[in-house]
């Protein structure tokens, strides 16, 4: 599994009120908490080298891009409750340890360690990831932010962004078999901003990336892909077949498709193509969805072209074996982007 399990972090409750943290034999200092979801952490940390002609944990790096200027870098620190979750992480480590990819965020190193819970003596375990930091947040945040201020990204932009997502995805889908994200959407998408540049877009969290191609051929089969998907893939980006899935299918990568259709939408105008439905008396998500009845808000002045909204319409096809392949969004993106980057 690659996980280690490491006595040193006796000092794991230092994370609950500052402190250090060891991650193997490499020790960082909390700084400050980024964010927190489900039983997850993430904090900004800072290498602590005590040794000037000790690397640290930059010798374990295969890209020496991944190496933090000033010694800063995200963790997220899981709270393990039981063997299932323990499972889940595991496989989450392996997955991202598969992927190498400029627009997907690289697992830099990692620790599973075992903690005593309590007086009854019981074991559990803490896992702590390392990942590069990115400070100027999600495209959620960004968008957000842009909301509130009436702004809007320029066409040029929104094509760039959605651009290094596919470049992303494609990494993915070209696996044998492929991998399905599962869960593409403005809050798992790292942007940072340079001058003159447009934003860096990085792709992150592979807690819910699984093999895409799944053979369904009993109703049990489409309860529990239904099941796995409402606990996994976030209902406002969530593709029709997950919500209804026909007992005999065959599912495959083009569900990330569909997320990123609503992802292209949301670089637009903030927000999935479907979250209207629900501000509205008697709205169903999982309706609008699964008719695919996407709505176009007003938007900048001038607006998006007319070919955006086309493209979006032409991810968001309801039958999932009509929808394009990555390939097909490639090319047609480039087109775009030679017509409309000034």
């Amino acid at each position: 599994m690659g996980c280690s399990f490491s006595g040193l972090n006796a000092l794991y409750d230092a994370v609950n009120g500052g402190g250090d943290v060891w991650i193997n034999e490499n020790r960082f200092r909390i700084v400050r908490q980024l964010g927190e979801g489900g039983f997850a952490y993430v904090f900004l940390v800072k290498e602590v080298i005590s040794d000037p002609s000790n690397p640290g944990v930059s010798k374990k790096f295969k890209d020496s891009s991944h190496i933090s200027d000033d010694g800063t870098y995200a963790m997220k620190k899981v709270l393990i409750q039981n063997s299932e979750q323990l499972e889940l992480v595991k496989e989450e480590i392996r997955v991202s340890s598969l992927f190498t990819h400029p627009n997907l965020l690289p697992l830099l190193d990692h620790a599973i360690i075992a903690v005593k819970a309590g007086p009854d003596q019981s074991w559990k375990h803490e896992a702590y990831l390392l990942f590069p930091v990115h400070l100027d947040g999600t495209l959620l945040d960004n968008a957000t932010a842009m909301k509130a201020k009436k702004e809007f990204f320029s066409t040029s932009d929104v094509l760039q962004i959605f651009r290094q997502l596919c470049a992303g995805l494609k990494h993915m889908h070209s696996f044998d078999p492929p991998y399905a994200h599962n869960d593409v959407k403005p809050g798992n998408v790292l942007l940072t901003h340079s001058k003159e540049q447009p934003p860096l877009a990085v792709l992150m969290d592979f807690g819910s990336t699984r093999p895409a191609r799944k053979q369904i051929r009993s109703r049990q089969e489409a309860l529990q892909l239904q099941e796995w998907a409402a606990e996994h893939v976030s209902a406002p980006f969530r593709a029709p077949e997950l919500w209804d899935c026909p007992s005999q299918c065959d599912i495959d990568e083009r569900t990330d498709i569909w997320s990123l259709g609503c992802t292209l939408y949301a670089i637009m105008y903030g927000v999935s193509p479907f979250e209207y439905a629900l501000g509205e008396s008697g709205g169903s998500l999982q309706l609008a969805i699964v008719n695919a009845q996407i709505k176009w808000p007003a938007g900048p002045k001038p607006p998006y072209p007319e070919a955006l909204h086309q493209f979006v319409t032409w991810m968001l096809q309801p039958q999932g074996t009509v929808r394009p392949r990555i390939d097909d969004i490639i090319i047609h993106v480039d087109k775009l982007i030679s017509k409309f980057s000034h």
